[in-house]
């Protein structure tokens, strides 16, 4: 992390370590986002009231694993929920503040700014394959917005979808059968997924790694190891830390960032990609696909063994 955004960077911590300041933080966050929508054209409070309304409760029971433990780092509060993932209005709002969150990326973007996002980050990843990929998992796939994305990029891939929160994942499977897509939804960790070895082709993480502690995200790129075929590659969209933009953002805004994302310090100061190369892979590719993003995309050395499963004292 660069020192200047570091210093910045530890001072909005300290004021974030009060509470109140912290709620507020939050507060202003979310009234900031809200706006946002609405000035684009996206009726956020209309959208989320009427995906609260529907009765979940048989979606929650397709999708979810009542065994499932969560860590610790999941539970703090997430993008000013005070319940972080793990409530209805998180997974009810996903999509109208994804269309908010990136509407300003691009000056003329607006409300396709999203959609230009995630266009721009496929066209990368299909330009470093040699062959489309017959199995795909979406890590951290939220309420399937990216898994969606993935299927229309790769329409003869099988796909699945892995996510923490059974509130995303019962949207995910919701929105799937409006779509009548057939995608597999996963309960679970994206540290230990629980998923056979060597079984996809292509692992995308879209818009995840910011949202870990870095020591998370070194257990993730090794589960995605792990999981990925001689051969096959791992690719990563997120936040770009050594974009200007966020060297020269104004305390304010900082402080507003910073108190919906409880682990941004972390990863900034992780090198990812040398926690790609320690994980196994091969050299990422880097693309700077927006200007505050950055596209990771590396392989599996088609050589590499199988029959033992890194660090997770599991066997293939």
């Amino acid at each position: 992390m660069r020192s200047d955004l570091k210093l910045s960077s530890q001072l909005v911590s300290r004021l974030l370590a009060v509470k109140p300041l912290a709620d507020l933080a939050r507060k202003q966050a979310r009234n900031m986002m809200i706006r946002r929508a609405e000035s684009i054209g996206v009726s956020w409070t209309e959208q989320a009231r009427a995906l609260r309304s529907r009765d979940w409760s048989a979606e929650v029971a397709r999708v979810e694993n009542p065994g499932l433990v969560y860590p610790q780092y999941y539970l703090k509060p997430f993008h000013a929920y005070e319940r972080g993932n793990l409530c209805w209005e998180a997974a009810t709002e996903v999509e109208v503040a994804a269309l908010a969150v990136h509407a300003r990326i691009w000056p003329d973007a607006g409300a396709q700014g999203d959609a230009r996002l995630r266009r721009g980050y496929h066209e990368i990843v299909s330009a470093q394959l040699a062959a489309e990929p017959r199995a795909v998992l979406d890590m951290g796939c939220s309420v399937g917005m990216s898994t969606f994305a993935l299927q229309q990029t790769f329409p003869r891939a099988r796909v699945t979808g892995l996510d923490l929160s059974p509130y995303f994942l019962a949207v995910a499977s919701h929105s799937a059968r409006q779509r009548r897509s057939v995608i597999d939804w996963v309960h679970g960790t994206a540290e230990c997924s629980g998923l056979e070895s060597a079984t996809f082709d292509l692992v995308s993480i879209f818009l995840v790694m910011h949202e870990l502690p870095g020591e998370v995200s070194r257990q993730v790129l090794r589960e995605a190891h792990r999981l990925l075929r001689p051969g096959g590659h791992l690719a990563i969209m997120d936040m770009n830390p050594r974009s200007a933009i966020y060297a020269t953002m104004p305390p304010y805004i900082l402080t507003l960032l910073k108190s919906t994302e409880p682990y941004l310090d972390e990863y900034f100061g992780l090198d990812l990609e040398r926690a790609m190369v320690d994980s196994g892979f091969e050299p990422p590719t880097l693309s700077c696909n927006t200007p505050r993003h950055r596209t990771l995309v590396s392989s599996v050395s088609p050589r590499v063994s199988k029959e033992r499963v890194p660090d997770t004292g599991l066997y293939s």
